[in-house]
């Protein structure tokens, strides 16, 4: 019962900064915002991190691109769970959420959760929005 009440809080706090974003920012922008964190959750959720890269902000790869070693720990591992605090607005533009994402080592079929703490930002001459964090560090413990 705890558990759902949570939940339902999770969705609430969700909402009220999706509100929130509406009301600071134009509907195009807060739909996009919907859409992309659908979206990313949902390329993560099926291990599809080459997916969810291209999410990433351009300068972010630019700066900071993957190896093919972290591509080879990417296909070492399963995603069992994503769950969201949802968004919050940081400043006109930009919001941060953290997401707890559980993985599942392929070889020892052990279990971890990796806290990811992510920063999307409007970009409005691409008029979306872009990851500025990159992807979830899997080596952390």
């Amino acid at each position: 019962m705890h558990r759902l009440r949570r939940r339902y809080a999770h969705l609430l706090l969700s909402l009220l900064a999706i509100a929130l974003l509406s009301a600071c920012s134009g509907a195009k922008k807060n739909s996009e915002l919907e859409l992309i964190l659908y979206s990313y959750e949902s390329t993560i959720r099926w291990g599809d991190f080459a997916g969810a890269w291209e999410m990433v902000d351009p300068e972010y790869r630019e700066k900071h691109p993957l190896t093919a070693t972290d591509w080879e720990r990417f296909k070492q591992v399963r995603v069992a769970g994503y769950r969201s605090g949802g968004p919050t607005v940081i400043e006109e533009g930009k919001i941060g959420q953290v997401v707890e994402v559980e993985v599942i080592n392929v070889h020892t079929q052990t279990p971890r959760t990796i806290m990811d703490r992510q920063v999307w930002q409007w970009d409005p001459e691409a008029k979306r929005w872009w990851l500025k964090t990159g992807l979830p560090d899997i080596t952390r413990r």
